[in-house]
């Protein structure tokens, strides 16, 4: 598994239907795909001045995050995203 660092965010992007309601199937990549994502593991927080500033996000959340922010990576065939908390825009409620 995965350990981020600092304000470092592991995420797991949700699966995005390729298919309309009606059984029309789309193209593998739809422009506009929503940036919507599992909270997987969260860092300590990031340091100012000596002190740990705490994370706003907690594990299981549903975030909504910057497009194109962030790092890919693969680990036992399963997508992940490492993104800084900053790039975190919203929790989904």
């Amino acid at each position: 598994m995965l350990k981020p660092l600092h304000d470092n965010v592991i995420l797991e992007k949700e699966k995005v239907e390729n298919k309309t309601a009606s059984g029309i199937i789309l193209s593998d990549k739809p422009k506009e795909q929503p940036s919507v994502a599992k909270v997987i593991a969260v860092g300590e927080g990031e340091v100012v001045d000596g002190k740990v500033i705490p994370m706003h996000v907690s594990v299981g959340d549903k975030v909504i995050f910057k497009r194109y922010g962030g790092t890919e990576v693969t680990i036992d065939d399963q997508d992940y995203l490492i993104v800084s908390q900053k790039d975190i825009l919203a929790i989904v409620e």
